[in-house]
């Protein structure tokens, strides 16, 4: 009556497969049906930590082979006094028998002496062998949840070794050992489940056919790495996270995705690999911004508007000059000048000190304008520090300073103040030829007795009219590409779309690295201090971000305190709703908070011992997977552990591409 009521409450449960599996070896033990089984061997050693078990050929021939990495169940021999259950196990490696030493010698006896073949007593004597095996932990019925399953990490008891059987899973209890803790909620495929490289199958015997699911809950407010060598699948996977968090949200849209391509594969399709683009796959779901537009990829532009962000823009033209070995001393002087911001100029008190800040920064306009970039001066007007001057483009000279320098240049009466662009330039230029000329001039004193230009300002100035046979702004005039007159609101677009659920792709591909540099860190930043604003006011809700980093070692330098906006993303993104994906080739070069965490992992081949010891140290669970990372280089082979898997799972991701149909086009 009890072995009647427990399978009624199996009825429904997920236990119910394992019920199934050893119905059915009992079954083909009793009809002699060896062949058919999944019986692997009997435990010879038991511990918490440890099993080792005895095994024979023909035991693993019939079950497809058992490779280092397998996964085995461990079921108690008699189970109606139980409720079901069953321990998982990993086999490590070979583990010597108590006649390891006697097989050892019959074999170097029939080495010795040529024997063509054994006879049965002998040739059963040695087919025995034995395994270790690491305990992952223990499936069984939810205690408290009906219908449910739960897994722990550890045993609470075990008895005599020989009261346990060993079993290789079918593929229907590797489907609930591989899925089970995965919520049903937000499931997607991640790929087919592949217990080791070699995929040479036995006769008779397939390869398991499972496929491995993923939440995409798992990858929100989280940090996910993705380590391994080049060109074995990190950006394939990176796609297919993507992806799942566009196709599992596709009616809620309540997760935005901002991904800084710095290689361009993510935002432009590449024929000649095969490999397509999240561009090209979801067209409405996902937002382009390109420093250099693709003519087959739509996109919106990512530049500068020099004249609204001086500060930044100022210094990649520094680094541009340096760069193409434009080193003149004039050259380096004006790269070397650090002009303040806008907003910085903006909240310094009216007076001296103000004007000349935003003085730098009307001589680098005056830079500009000589140089060609082009301009929408009212913007100017809008942006520029209201007050002293009220224009914006009135650098604030005395009157007596402005008759003098337009004398000495025959110019009669002195124009009005500058209004424009033009006419900013036109009176630095004068006045900077009075002071080249007359460098002792009292007009060219503070009321102070202070010059009245630092060495800061005369780099400029010098810049602006260099001494002849010098190029100057000329030689600004090949950067204009990186500017536009109307960009300074992409920031505001990007949030906006963020938070209407698109995925916005960076397209940095052939960037200059000041340009990716400058980029990351503006929108890092605007990401950021959104959802702190939105958390602030209690406006979260359901809503999150998640960004993507290639060549993270770059962003989370090991050998420093991080103390940028990055370092923020790995501490307090959590709390904001802001998750991140990271991807590097090197375990030892990320910075060590971040790594500790770190909540999913997706590990390729590694080729460095240090490497491996190092992922094990900061994961136990890959302690037992070193050898196989380091010896297993096909790409698109992962070893998976997420939130939500609680061991670590080898899969063979699949090729990137649109799962659901509705969401193309």
């Amino acid at each position: 009556m009890k072995s009647f009521l427990d399978k009624a409450a199996l009825q429904n449960h997920p236990l119910r497969v394992v019920e199934d599996f050893l119905i059915q070896e009992e079954a083909n033990e009793t009809a002699k049906n060896y062949g058919s089984m999944r019986f692997v061997g009997y435990v010879l050693e038991i511990g918490y930590d440890t099993v080792t078990l005895i095994t024979s050929d023909p035991f693993k021939i019939a079950v497809g082979g058992v490779p280092r990495n397998s996964l085995l169940i461990m079921m108690p021999s008699t189970v109606e006094s139980l409720p079901t259950h069953f321990t998982l196990l990993r086999v490590l490696e070979s583990a010597p028998t108590p006649l390891s030493k006697e097989v050892q010698q019959t074999y170097f006896e029939l080495q010795k002496k040529s024997m063509p073949e054994l006879d049965i007593f002998t040739s059963s004597e040695l087919q025995w062998g034995a395994l270790k095996t690491s305990v992952l932990g223990m499936f069984y019925k939810h205690p408290e949840v009906d219908n449910s399953l739960e897994f722990s990490g550890d045993l609470n008891n075990f008895v005599s070794a020989h009261k346990y059987r060993v079993y290789a899973p079918n593929d229907e209890v590797l489907k609930l050992i591989v899925n089970s803790m995965v919520p049903e909620d937000n499931r997607f495929e991640i790929g087919k489940l592949r217990l080791t490289e070699c995929r040479l199958p036995l006769p008779d015997k397939p390869q398991p056919d499972v496929t491995v699911y993923v939440s995409t809950k798992d990858f929100l407010a989280a940090r996910t790495a993705m380590f391994g060598k080049t060109r074995l699948g990190k950006s394939n996977v990176v796609k297919l996270i993507a992806q799942s968090l566009i196709e599992t949200t596709g009616q809620a849209k309540n997760v935005g995705q901002l991904i800084f391509d710095i290689t361009g594969e993510y935002a432009n399709d590449n024929p000649q690999d095969g490999n397509l683009s999240l561009k090209s796959t979801f067209p409405t779901r996902c937002e382009v911004y390109a420093v250099t537009k693709k003519d087959a990829t739509p996109s919106k532009p990512l530049k500068l508007n020099f004249y609204e962000q001086p500060s930044s823009s100022h210094s990649i033209l520094g680094s541009l000059l340096m760069q193409d070995g434009k080193a003149s001393a004039y050259i380096r002087s004006f790269a070397s000048v650090e002009l303040p911001s806008l907003e910085e100029v903006g909240k310094l008190q009216p007076g001296g000190e103000r004007t000349r800040s935003f003085r730098k920064i009307q001589i680098y306009w005056a830079v500009l304008q000589k140089a060609g970039f082009p301009a929408d001066e009212n913007r100017i007007r809008q942006v520029a520090p209201s007050g002293n001057p009220p224009s914006g483009f009135n650098p604030g000279f005395s009157q007596a300073l402005r008759d003098a320098a337009y004398t000495a240049e025959g110019v009669s009466p002195t124009p009005t103040q500058p209004a424009n662009l033009s006419s900013l330039q036109k009176e630095f230029e004068i006045i900077n030829r009075l002071r080249r000329n007359n460098a002792s001039h009292p007009n060219l004193v503070s009321s102070s007795g202070n010059s009245l230009f630092d060495p800061d300002d005369i780099a400029l100035l010098e810049f602006l009219e260099p001494a002849p046979g010098r190029s100057g702004p000329g030689m600004i005039q090949p950067y204009r590409m990186y500017h536009d007159q109307r960009a300074g609101d992409f920031v505001k677009e990007i949030l906006d779309f963020l938070d209407e659920g698109q995925t916005v792709i960076l397209d940095l591909g052939n960037a200059n690295p000041q340009l990716m540099q400058y980029f990351s860190d503006e929108l890092s930043r605007s990401v950021f201090n959104h959802q702190v604003t939105k958390f602030t006011n209690n406006n979260l809700g359901s809503h999150f971000v998640q960004l993507y980093f290639e060549e993270a070692h770059n962003l989370f330098p090991r050998t420093e305190e991080v103390t940028t906006i990055y370092s923020r993303f790995a501490k307090e993104g959590a709390k904001y709703h802001i998750g991140m994906v990271y991807s590097t080739q090197s375990v030892t070069t990320v910075n060590k908070d971040l790594l500790a965490q770190t909540e999913n992992f997706f590990i390729a081949h590694l080729s460095s011992q240090d490497e491996v010891n190092a992922l094990a140290k900061l994961n136990v669970a890959y302690e037992s997977l070193k050898l196989d990372i380091l010896q297993a280089k096909t790409p698109g082979y992962m070893r998976m552990l997420t939130r939500s898997h609680r061991f670590v799972v080898s899969v063979q991701a699949r090729k990137f591409t649109a799962l659901s149909a509705q969401l193309k086009g």
